[in-house]
């Protein structure tokens, strides 16, 4: 019989199987023939730092692996006349609507705009390279969605919307790390994603389902306040209903949209910067120590709350020893995001701090005001870019005239400069309203130049967050620092449209054969989340057919 222990044991015990397995049989009365951890968290309140386990063991041998095949998901083959469903979007909405599709006997066709993940590297370095943009194939758009090339947090608040252990399963089941069943707070990491992601599309390919990338969805095919298909801008058309799981990015498919006169609605969203301290300051701060995490313990991490006027300041995607990334999916615009490897290897913190924005708070009645007002502030900071490139090219210009070699020498840096060049600032800078006239290195490998963030962000957005630094500071001392910098904007937090749906069946408010689901519709935040959507998604139009 299978039986758990909860223990509470120092990171070093956690992390060595042998002294682990002896605490275990100490404290078992009879026969400990195996055991596994099956739950994991860290308990750093105190300077005295615990790791919570929860371990399985049996008097048995091969009861526990035993268990461990049990759990597995099967994804079977579809029936030949199996009916179709079109899935739009091929992030984690996309990925597990199609499979929970098959699961209950619909062939999913599924249209990406992007390209596979592998393709998508190509694009993504010349992004970071050279600023190069292709609109649609970046960080934001392509097979796994953002998420893709992203830390691959895979907690998730929303365990009532789902079953989140699916999910994980799944994850596991194609090439993701066990230790996303065990950790409190689980990630893949964005070098092992891709490989996770191509394997889900093959579980959808064997079993029936057909994947096609490059294909643009223009508008939805409406027949009688009725969606029964999708237009795609190459002429392609495809029948039959539609999960709608594009991403929250698509802003070309919400003009779409309201052009075709579907209702959509303003969504609350949270607008800030990227903060990037040193990772082992990090560690020292939120493991009470001087010598940091030590050899046992992982990069730290942190999650930070405050309200300031009546709006939430937070931070947001947390990513230890990881990188910041250019996000923009469109010219003339600068958005900045995070990530980090497996291994959360790299000297650099960073997380996006953000201030809640309602759409009480901006002025106008048009359900895209949300997203005219995020694309506003992106465009703001890429004026910035391209007025400090102008004037460096200026001054390298009026060098070159007083001195014949410098052009030689490569001294232009304006005409060097990334277009997604982000504006950057020393957090205390930042914090203090003053300029800054130098910054430390940057994972950003599109390049900072040091500006006045704080005067490029709206006011009320600059001033909540000043606070809301202080208010940080006061509980982890040392955050607020000249070593850490703000680089700016991070605007995609989430969905700025919702598409109203339904909350029984999940369809359309007015549209029927039409399932929004994910973050791209407004309800869900994290790839979890927008996976549980996406089964949810699945599940509703399932119903809707057997009514039939």
């Amino acid at each position: 019989m299978i039986q758990t222990l909860n223990i509470q044991v120092t990171p070093e015990q956690a992390a060595t199987p042998e002294l682990l397995e002896q605490i275990v049989r100490n404290q078992v009365e009879g026969e400990v023939a195996e055991c596994r951890v099956i739950r994991r968290s860290i308990d750093a309140r105190q300077r005295n730092i615990k790791i919570n386990l929860t371990v399985a063991y049996s008097e048995k041998f091969g009861e526990l692996q035993k268990q461990k095949k049990d759990s597995e998901i099967a994804v079977p083959r579809l029936p030949q006349d199996a009916p179709p469903a079109i899935v739009v979007g091929f992030g984690p909405a996309g990925i597990f609507a199609a499979i929970r599709l098959i699961q209950l006997g619909i062939k999913p066709i599924v249209v990406e705009r992007g390209k596979d993940v592998d393709a998508r590297r190509t694009d993504l370095a010349a992004l970071s390279r050279t600023g190069e943009i292709n609109p649609n194939s970046n960080y934001c758009f392509g097979e796994g969605g953002a998420g893709a090339f992203s830390d691959g947090k895979l907690y998730t608040r929303s365990k009532k919307r789902g079953d989140v252990e699916s999910i994980l399963q799944l994850l596991y089941q194609n090439g993701a790390s066990e230790d996303i069943l065990i950790d409190a707070h689980p990630h893949i990491g964005t070098d092992k994603l891709p490989q996770v992601i191509k394997s889900l599309r093959k579980t959808i390919l064997n079993a029936g389902g057909i994947v096609m990338f490059n294909k643009h969805v223009d508008s939805l095919i409406i027949k009688k306040d009725r969606c029964c298909g999708v237009q795609c801008s190459d002429g392609s058309a495809f029948m039959g209903p539609v999960i709608l799981a594009t991403g929250h990015s698509a802003r070309d498919i919400y003009l779409s949209l309201h052009n075709q006169g579907v209702a959509l609605e303003p969504k609350g969203i949270a607008v800030g910067v990227r903060v990037e301290h040193p990772q082992e300051l990090i560690d020292s701060i939120m493991y009470h120590s001087p010598q940091g995490r030590g050899k046992f313990l992982p990069a730290a991490e942190y999650s930070m709350l405050t309200r300031v006027d009546g709006r939430a300041v937070y931070s947001f995607c947390m990513c230890p020893g990881g990188y910041i990334i250019p996000a923009a999916n469109e010219d003339g615009i600068i958005v900045v995001n995070g990530m980090s490897p497996a291994s959360r290897g790299t000297r650099w913190a960073n997380s996006g701090m953000v201030v809640e924005v309602l759409p009480t708070d901006i002025d106008g009645t048009s359900p895209l005001k949300m997203m005219f007002y995020q694309q506003d502030i992106e465009a703001t900071f890429a004026d910035d870019t391209i007025r400090t490139k102008t004037q460096l090219s200026a001054k390298a210009k009026a060098k070159s005239n007083s001195n014949a070699n410098s052009n030689a020498e490569g001294e232009d840096e304006g005409e060097n400069m990334n277009a997604q060049n982000a504006p950057a600032q020393r957090l205390s800078d930042f914090v203090e309203g003053r300029p800054s006239d130098s910054t430390e290195r940057s994972s950003y490998t599109a390049g900072i130049h040091c500006a006045r963030v704080d005067k490029l962000l709206p006011k009320p957005i600059s001033r909540r967050l000043q606070l809301g630094f202080k208010d940080f500071n006061k509980k982890y001392k040392g955050f607020v620092t000249p070593k850490a910098t703000v680089i700016g904007p991070e605007t995609r937090t989430s969905s700025p449209v919702r598409i109203p749906r339904d909350p029984q069946s999940l369809e359309h408010i007015s549209l029927t054969g039409l399932f929004p689901c994910g973050e791209g519709a407004g309800y869900a935040g994290g790839i979890v989340s927008a996976a549980l959507d996406g089964v949810r998604a699945a599940d509703a139009l399932a119903q809707k057919l057997n009514e039939k």
